[in-house]
């Protein structure tokens, strides 16, 4: 390309630099009693205020019905039991009375109609939550670790990212113009045309970016799969600093090389007392640096595999004002969560409740709701393994929780089989545009018939870590997975195979297409090997990178 050559820059980057506030024209068009949708460019302005417009792909021989995601922005995932009880009352009265548990520890509704759309956000706002940024080309819900049974450090931990939240939220007047006062912004008054957020800038970030805090040894969030990654390093209880990764991302397509799901690297470790300094750092650095001309290739992970290590140390250093530390060692060891009562470290008791897909529906849904309602000092913390955790109950409160869901017919052991609590799965269809196969109403069918076929070759009660997602976006971390499902077309999945239980290793391809019908065709052989064939306690997933993907490359 030449120097004269103008550089194309993607539709996305026009509008936002058009209208800086990203007030679109949201506000007028929620007036417009004769409309029951946004335009494009405003559907792309809406995904910054917390909600996607989709439509119900159930119902579309009958004509499109426009519906919202709403999405809420909730720092580390927790809540009051009020805010809890909040969510719950708009589900049901605006939604379709389901909660959306989201990998990355927030709340999703489905199914609010444009007419709906501001009493839902105005009354997140009330309880004093948002949905600001929990999409759009910014920094996301950030994501903090939520079992309370390890380490006192947690609490260290929380608050700094519940810090990095607010640091890194854009400061447009939008948001609050729009769901609070009903107002839409003039776009061409020169105090909105020229505004200038003071961390993103004009135009924000070429797309979204991604931050989590774990504790080792649990990697509970998946820390490699994110932009920003913040490993605790913890001694007598005590945080003493981060190890920094950068880097990671799951996003990709169908047929295109140049997209890949990719780990963070690990560059290096700093103290506390500089989080905010080095979020920002890696943040401006995606700003500056990250491609606007395709969005496909515009996440940080790619900045991070072409330009390398070594830069990206020297412009944390730089933009932070530090000198970036070697590394701490640290171990993970599982990504799971504890399910059932546990005792938390300071005393109190805590439980972790098993949520199917991260689809609260029902009779889960009336029982969690009468808790938040009953027991108004408790937190519920939302985990990005899709579950709740009810925290800071005392034992006369336990025992009252335990009356609450046995009436509700709800266990509080045993809630599920270890296949079950093992796994995730994104919503795809009906209510996602991009979903190609089904996710959530497919899976746990697929691992009922995985169990079976378990049982057959003597591995009843074998955990394996299985995820799917209905497109190769990756909401749900297939790519980290020991069987990863990862949709193609209706009834049609791309296998991947060989993740751990640490979330420390991508898995691989193994079938490029696999049809619905085909499960025990193409899993019986290969349980059946791996019942024969594995190591001492060996997992699937490290028998399938030692030994089957092995094989299939050579």
């Amino acid at each position: 390309m030449s120097a004269e050559t103008p550089v194309k820059l993607t539709h996305n980057e026009d509008i936002k630099a058009a209208i800086p506030t990203l007030a679109g024209t949201i506000a007028a068009t929620i007036a417009d009693a004769t409309t029951d949708h946004f335009s494009e460019d405003d559907n792309q302005f809406l995904k910054f205020h917390g909600s996607y417009q989709q439509d119900d792909r159930d119902l579309r021989k009958t004509g499109k019905k426009y519906i919202m995601m709403i999405r809420g922005r909730i720092p580390g995932g927790v809540m009051t039991a009020k805010q809890y009880g909040v969510f719950d009352a708009l589900a049901t009265q605006y939604g379709n009375d389901t909660l959306r548990i989201t990998t990355r520890q927030s709340i999703q509704f489905h199914g609010i109609v444009k007419n709906d759309f501001r009493p839902v956000v105005k009354a997140i706002n009330e309880c004093l939550l948002s949905t600001l940024a929990a999409c759009g080309d910014v920094n996301r819900n950030v994501l903090a670790p939520p079992t309370p049974a390890y380490t006192k450090a947690r609490e260290q931990v929380f608050a700094d990212a519940h810090k990095v939240a607010m640091a890194l939220a854009p400061q447009t007047k939008a948001y609050h113009a729009i769901w609070i006062d009903g107002v839409q912004l003039d776009n061409e008054a020169p105090e909105n045309k020229n505004f200038v957020d003071p961390l993103y800038g004009k135009t924000y970030l070429p797309r979204k970016f991604k931050i989590a805090f774990v504790i080792p040894p649990v990697n509970d969030l998946d820390i490699y799969t994110n932009c920003l990654g913040l490993i605790a390093i913890v001694e007598n209880d005590q945080l003493i600093g981060y190890n920094l990764c950068v880097g990671g991302g799951m996003g990709r397509s169908h047929g295109n090389e140049a997209t890949y799901p990719r780990l963070a690297d690990v560059i290096g470790f700093f103290t506390p007392d500089k989080i905010v300094d080095v979020a920002k750092a890696i943040l401006t650095i995606h700003r500056d640096f990250g491609d606007r001309t395709d969005r496909k290739h515009a996440r940080l992970k790619y900045v991070v595999a072409e330009r390398g290590v070594k830069f990206m140390q020297d412009e944390v250093n730089s933009r932070a004002g530090i000198t970036l530390a070697p590394a701490k060692p640290y171990n993970f060891t599982t990504t799971s969560d504890l399910l059932g009562w546990r005792k938390a470290v300071d005393g109190s008791n805590f439980l972790g409740v098993f949520v199917e897909s991260g689809r609260v529906k029902g009779v889960q849904k009336k029982a969690l709701r009468e808790v938040a309602d009953k027991f108004p000092n408790i937190e519920f913390r939302l985990t990005a393994n899709q579950n709740v955790i009810l925290a800071n109950v005392s034992d006369a409160d336990k025992a009252g929780i335990n009356a609450v869901l046995a009436a509700h017919g709800m266990k509080t052991e045993n809630q599920t089989t270890v296949l079950h609590a093992a796994a995730m799965a994104c919503p795809s269809l009906p209510t996602c545009g991009l979903g190609l196969a089904e996710s959530e109403r497919m899976l746990p069918g697929f691992i009922d018939r995985i169990e079976k076929l378990l049982a057959e070759v003597g591995l009843a009660g074998e955990e394996i870590i299985i995820r799917s997602t209905g497109c190769p976006n990756g909401c749900a971390r297939p790519y980290m997975a020991e069987i990863g499902f990862v949709g193609k077309a209706p009834g049609r999945y791309q296998v991947w195979l060989g993740g751990d239980v640490a979330g420390t290793r991508l898995n691989k391809v193994w079938k490029d297409m696999l049809k619905e019908p085909e499960l025990e065709t193409e899993f019986r052989p290969v349980f059946t090997r791996f019942a024969k064939e594995r190591n001492a306690n060996e997992r699937f997933g490290d028998w399938c990178s030692r030994v089957l993907l092995n094989e299939q490359k050579n």
